[in-house]
């Protein structure tokens, strides 16, 4: 049995190192690669891994870690701004979708009732492809990355009382059964989600700050496991989405001290699982039957997506999008999706689908999903540059190698005063900022400033990070600057890091990453306003600069000590406590410090 294992593990690696690298180099990407390496090594080609169904169900746990990650990402406040689009728009897209659909499937001579579940069934889009296919290209962020993801969220929770549904369709009618059994699955649907919500909310904090306070990576993994899996499983038990359960316990630690920890662990799962997930999908497809009747299969194939994307056209239209964001959905969403499977599975074991019928609209919807990744590269590359939009730059810039010895990548506030006295010493330094509009205000002034986001290898490149000695991060917001950091890291390691710190946490971030140079922005400003305040209620200006100097180490060994027990917030709170009572302590044995002054104390007058 554990030969086995390892055999059937050996070959699935060894399919997705030898054929994905292939896809990606030739620019098909990731997810088509993971396809074909499951069609090659499924019961369709070479068998050598022949039990396809057992590995799609234990894979769909790939699909969990990815909807987890994306709740981490996704902050409740942003999630409220997304409410519209979720409700509104995923609402009208189903409605019209699954109409198209299921008029075609009643078309095609399936009953009502049975071509409603097809044509809804159908309807749902693939929400670990198309998410993959985003984050391949950075634009999970976008307009049309946002709105397709609410649209993906929207289509699973539609699923739940659809598939809920499905037994009582299959006996007859509502009236002939009741409503009681629907209205129970409800009720356990109901509960267990806001079982889930109440629960995570007073209880997965503390969990984590327990696990923290163990100071063991293991079980602070060990952590971070049980909760995906004990959400998923919760949903699961309760009828509902496994997927749907892990989203929601990444979206309650969205805000927590804990996120880029528990990021940083489920990284190396998600990314595996999701693999075998579609090396999965590509392993079920039965590609016998295409061989059978081609001219049947390609054609539904090809009807599906041509349905689904002009219905998708039709209601990113009525929503208000623009036409190059609804050719963009369009072309995105256009295939059917894992939940397909389960939906079409449960309806053909209810006996309102044939079993032929099933195995062939499974086809169908691997099919679709295996050629959205070629559709959406043409599309990137052939359709969507010819809408072209005058407000906005259609690409990054790209920069000119002049050889600088300083790259900065962010050029606000902070950034600009460090260009300045750089530029009166003649010191080469080249700029990337991703705010399109900073970057045209701050050309006025005669500033070399190029718009591009400076995570991008091909972008630091081209401004010469290879020969660069210093790379200075000014970036404002927290995540883009870890990110920047870790590329930097990764692919220059010659290239010297100087970081700004936005906070304290920031600060910690940085260091974990191992940047040894990093200023807090508010920092140097803060202890001057406080000395000139210190001046101000009769200090002498040389003991108010003395109290500065004396501040300034105390609080960098402070912020070190700090490190040692970040995500811990109990021992964080009993180091900051520690801490102010060192530095009273230190003013107190300083003799050239006052500690004598009050705040009811009044300047010398004169």
């Amino acid at each position: 049995m554990a030969i086995t294992l390892l055999i059937n593990v050996l070959i699935f690696l060894a399919a997705a190192v030898l054929i994905v690298p292939l896809f990606k180099r030739i620019g098909l990407g990731e997810v088509l690669g993971y396809l074909a390496a499951g069609v090659v090594i499924g019961p369709s080609a070479l068998a050598l891994v022949p039990d396809a169904d057992a590995v799609l169900q234990f894979s769909q746990v790939g699909i969990v870690f990815l909807l987890f990650v994306i709740g981490l990402e996704l902050k409740p406040s942003r999630l409220k701004l997304m409410h519209r689009a979720i409700f509104r728009f995923g609402s009208l897209q189903v409605a019209i979708t699954t109409l198209g659909l299921s008029a075609a499937a009643w078309g095609l001579g399936l009953p009502p009732v049975s071509a409603l579940v097809v044509g809804f069934s159908l309807g749902l889009c693939s929400t670990p492809l198309v998410l993959q296919l985003l984050g391949e290209r950075h634009e999970l962020q976008t307009r049309h990355g946002r709105n397709a993801f609410s649209l993906l969220l929207f289509q699973d929770l539609a699923a739940i009382p659809v598939l809920a549904a499905i037994p009582i369709l299959a006996a007859g009618s509502l009236l002939s059964n009741g409503v009681t059994p629907l209205l129970t699955e409800m009720a356990i649907a109901f509960g267990a989600f806001a079982g889930l919500i109440i629960g995570g909310r007073l209880l997965l904090r503390p969990l984590f700050r327990f696990a923290a306070g163990t100071e063991s990576r293991e079980v602070f993994s060990g952590t971070v496991l049980l909760v995906v899996i004990g959400a998923a499983l919760l949903m699961e038990l309760a009828g509902l989405s496994m997927a749907l359960g892990a989203f929601i316990a990444g979206v309650l630690l969205a805000d927590s001290e804990f996120r880029h920890n528990i990021e940083a662990d489920i990284e190396p799962f998600r990314g595996l699982l999701l693999g075998l997930f579609f090396m999965a999908v590509g392993m079920t497809a039965q590609i016998g039957l295409l061989a059978d009747m081609p001219l049947i299969i390609i054609g539904l194939t090809a009807a599906l997506l041509l349905t689904k994307g002009l219905s998708l056209l039709a209601a990113s239209r009525l929503y208000g999008t623009g036409w190059k964001e609804a050719t963009t959905l369009a072309i995105l969403l256009s295939q059917g999706g894992e939940f397909a499977f389960v939906l079409l599975t449960a309806a053909g074991s209810a006996a309102l689908l044939d079993r032929e019928l099933v195995n062939l609209l499974v086809l169908v919807v691997s099919l679709s999903m295996a050629t959205t990744p070629l559709l959406y590269l043409l599309h990137v590359r052939g359709i969507r540059p010819l809408f072209h939009d005058k407000r906005k730059k259609p690409s990054f810039d790209q920069p000119v190698d002049d050889s600088p010895q300083i790259i900065i990548a962010g050029f606000g506030r902070f950034g600009q005063i460090m260009g300045r006295a750089l530029q009166g010493l003649k010191i080469p330094y080249t700029v990337l900022d991703i705010n399109a509009e900073q970057v045209e205000f701050v050309r006025r002034y005669g500033n070399k400033v190029y718009y591009g986001d400076a995570s991008r290898i091909d972008l630091l490149e081209a401004a010469g990070a290879d020969k660069a000695r210093v790379m200075v991060v000014a970036v404002g917001d927290t995540e883009a600057s870890m990110r920047i950091v870790s590329q930097v890291q990764r692919e220059f390691p010659n290239l010297r890091l100087y970081a700004r710190a936005r906070n304290r946490y920031h600060a910690h971030l940085l260091m974990r990453a191992g940047v040894e140079h990093l200023v807090r922005e508010l920092l140097p400003a803060s202890l001057e306003l406080t000395r000139e305040v210190l001046i101000e209620l009769g200090v002498s200006r040389d003991q108010a600069q003395h109290t500065i100097d004396t501040f300034r180490p105390h609080d960098e060994q402070a912020l070190r000590r700090q490190l040692e027990v970040f995500g811990n917030e109990k021992k964080q709170i009993q180091t900051v406590q520690e801490a102010a009572r060192e530095l009273e302590a230190l003013y107190e044995a300083d003799e050239d410090i006052d500690t004598s002054l009050t705040p009811l104390s009044r300047p010398p007058q004169g």
